[in-house]
């Protein structure tokens, strides 16, 4: 689905990310892993084609990022933090995003009844609390179905229900053959969810694994323990070589 080759992306001195590398198919969900400044960022927003690299290629679905925009559509996105139009009200901004996507008659409204929205609808995104804001991001993004899902600490700011309800659509989602990328600080959000762990140090690759393989490697079960047993032991050995 989405095939990313010598990725390479510069800003000044700092180099972003280093010739990365990466495979990614349908039915994964990805965790994006890696300290500030590793890079995450950066590889989502060129993926996105919100960033151009100085070299390497990206291809989705067997569209060349750099030539052919039509692969947007199939990407249903999910940022760390939404910003709509103040004085929009709930129904107008999902409206507003259903009349910019002409190409979708059908439309997967599953999280909007969820979530509550619907109660909501008339309310403006001024006066909405952060976590409501969120609500709305992760309806937008699921809201045309697409192949591919691209989620920025999605569960930030959700109270605890909302966060379950979203990761039980993740979980549908990926059992449906959507490709599903991750980012979060909270491991413990991933739980269940994760089949592989992206980590980027530096703007490098550090390792892209199954869970099931860094499970066995550490001898740990539950994902943050995993994860920080990487970091104590695997990582350290990996910048060495």
């Amino acid at each position: 689905m989405i095939r990313i080759e010598g990725l390479t992306k510069s800003f000044g001195k700092f180099k972003a990310l280093d010739n990365i590398n990466l495979q990614m198919q349908e039915g994964q969900a990805i965790s994006l892993l890696g300290p500030n400044g590793s890079g995450k960022t950066t590889l989502i927003k060129s993926i996105l084609g919100l960033v151009i690299p100085e070299k390497g290629k990206i291809t989705i679905n067997n569209h060349v990022v750099r030539e052919d925009w039509a692969y947007r559509s199939k990407i249903g996105y999910m940022p760390q933090i939404g910003r709509y139009p103040d004085n929009m009200t709930i129904e107008q901004v999902i409206k507003m995003i259903k009349e910019i996507r002409k190409d979708h008659t059908q439309y997967d409204e599953e999280l909007i009844y969820g979530f509550g929205l619907d109660k909501m609808k008339t309310k403006t995104m001024r006066s909405l609390s952060g976590g409501t804001r969120q609500k709305v991001s992760a309806c937008l993004a699921f809201l045309f179905s697409p192949d591919i899902y691209i989620l920025d600490e999605p569960t930030a700011g959700l109270d605890p229900l909302s966060s379950e309800l979203l990761k039980e659509k993740m979980v549908k989602e990926r059992a449906a053959g959507k490709l599903i990328l991750i980012t979060s600080h909270v491991l413990s959000d991933l739980e269940g969810i994760a089949s592989h762990i992206i980590y980027l140090q530096d703007g490098n690759l550090m390792f892209y694994k199954t869970v099931e393989e860094l499970q066995a490697s550490t001898g740990e079960s539950k994902l943050n323990k995993v994860i920080a047993q990487v970091m104590r032991t695997e990582l350290p050995a990996m910048k060495h070589n």
